[in-house]
């Protein structure tokens, strides 16, 4: 199987079916294409290795001027330079192969004869946990282009932890038995990309120029792809270097050192190449802030909704003295007209994977000023108070009853629920940041204080007097509003 001509990426079609294309037959059709039908992490890693083919056969944007005029060059370009590194793509046969090492072979305690299934983090098997799949005890297979898109998701994003040991040029594979984290999972970071309407543009507006990359990394950190680019051993330097510590080669990387058996079904599997993470090296697509003292990557959380994260995300980088900001591509978003923004990550515990997310937001264009993002932060900060007041009011209500188990969690998730159906009201606040001048009335604080009262009602009954007293001792905290502003507030309309 050759991934420039077989088909294994799944995408949209203009009339919405989803169907398998080749690297080829996706560039060629891009400007039709809806956009990519995947999983979220493997949509991230897809996402990075079209962005690492289109910039390596545009050799750049150079700067932002040649970013606006180089939409129509992409899908020519590509062309050629796949045709070109045709060979570098084959998923099996002998000599070189795609994010595959060659001269690979299985050691003492390497882990020899996985299945391929290994590489699906969404299966259960070996040590993969059971929250997306139940069946880690049948024999299956996968098709060839699940263990190609397997393949590309498991070198972004596989968890660190203990590792086989297997023979690369005859030296034992890096690590000793251990590895660290894949480049896109440390800290659960959260993902961001701009979407458009076709696929075409998706690409275009998350290219970066080469200029970007030199401000954001230093110089000579563009770097090449890893197929253009092979590490032929440990030893060579520079090809280390280049797949570990440039742009390009850190797109689509190499962190496990994997020998699939032909056929497909098995494979060798053993420790790969050591990525450097923030603040060594931050992702392109990552958001970077500021927590207590320290720069940190965002993380993502299953307890947290992403929409609560946008305000930190839409910060533009400006200058290379930025400290906090969002994801480099951030540079090309409109002024005057809205942006589709996909967010998503793969969330871990350690070595342990907890769940995938995404979501999908339409962004105003106030968001990215200083004092629309402020009142969206504010507004989602009125919100996270109106649920600490709701839960002091289940608290006066089950202390009334002497309830052992009060329930907090139920009304929470009552709670954030109802509160995200009205979304548009809060990206308002973005858009017209006078309209926080006072929450209680607005349309934001409005359905805030409508989703708590809701909670509280459905997470509190009321069927009998003593139910009906706690009820009505609640209720009293629920409805007690403060007058006065928090400095925040007050900082919006200043």
């Amino acid at each position: 199987m050759n991934l420039t001509i077989d088909p294994w990426i799944p995408a949209l079609g203009a009339d919405g079916r989803r169907e398998l294309f080749s690297l080829q037959d996706l560039f060629a059709q891009a400007h039709v294409l809806r956009d990519l039908a995947a999983k979220p992490h493997e949509r991230i890693a897809l996402m990075r290795l079209l962005l690492c083919v289109t910039q390596a056969a545009l050799d750049g944007p150079a700067d932002e001027a040649e970013w606006e005029t180089c939409k129509p060059l992409i899908q020519p370009r590509v062309k050629e330079y796949l045709t070109k590194w045709k060979a570098a793509f084959e998923l099996l046969g002998e000599g070189t192969r795609f994010l595959q090492f060659s001269n690979l072979l299985s050691g003492k305690d390497s882990d020899d004869g996985n299945a391929a299934t290994k590489l699906d983090l969404a299966l259960a098997t070996g040590n993969n946990p059971t929250l997306f799949d139940n069946a880690a005890g049948a024999e299956r297979s996968l098709h060839a282009a699940s263990v190609a898109r397997n393949l590309v998701a498991f070198q972004c994003f596989s968890p660190g932890g203990r590792i086989g040991v297997a023979k690369w040029n005859g030296k034992e594979t890096p690590g000793k038995g251990s590895s660290n984290h894949a480049p896109c999972t440390p800290s659960s970071m959260v993902h961001t990309f701009i979407l458009t309407d076709t696929l075409l543009g998706t690409i275009h507006c998350n290219v970066l120029t080469r200029e970007t990359i030199t401000d954001a990394y230093g110089p000579d950190r563009w770097g090449q792809p890893v197929w253009e680019f092979p590490l032929n051993h440990g030893d060579d330097k520079a090809a280390v270097e280049n797949a570990t510590l440039t742009y390009l080669g850190r797109l689509v990387p190499l962190s496990r050192a994997i020998r699939l058996h032909e056929g497909g079904f098995s494979l060798i599997l053993a420790n790969g190449m050591d990525y450097p993470i923030f603040p060594a090296f931050r992702e392109a697509t990552a958001t970077i802030i500021r927590r207590k003292e320290e720069l940190a990557m965002l993380p993502a959380s299953t307890a947290r909704s992403l929409w609560r994260q946008l305000s930190a995300i839409s910060i533009k980088r400006r200058t290379g003295t930025d400290t906090a900001r969002g994801p480099l591509a951030l540079n090309h978003v409109s002024d005057t007209a809205d942006t589709t923004l996909w967010v998503g990550a793969l969330v871990t515990d350690k070595a342990k994977i907890e769940d995938v997310i995404e979501s999908t937001y339409s962004v105003p264009p106030g968001m990215f000023s200083e004092f629309g993002r402020a009142a969206y932060e504010q507004g989602v900060t009125h919100a996270e108070g109106q649920e600490s007041v709701l839960i002091q009011a289940v608290k006066a209500y089950a202390v009334s009853l002497m309830l052992g188990t009060p329930p907090y969690n139920h009304a929470r998730q009552l709670f954030w629920t109802r509160v995200e159906q009205s979304l548009a009201a809060l990206f308002e606040l973005a858009h017209h940041p006078d309209c926080a001048a006072d929450f209680p009335i607005s349309d934001w604080g409005k359905a805030v204080a409508a989703a708590g009262l809701s909670a509280y009602e459905q997470s509190c009954p009321r069927r009998n007097p003593r139910q009906i007293q706690a009820y009505a001792l609640g209720l009293r905290k629920l409805s007690y509003r403060s007058t006065s502003k928090t400095k925040s507030e007050t900082k919006v309309h200043e």
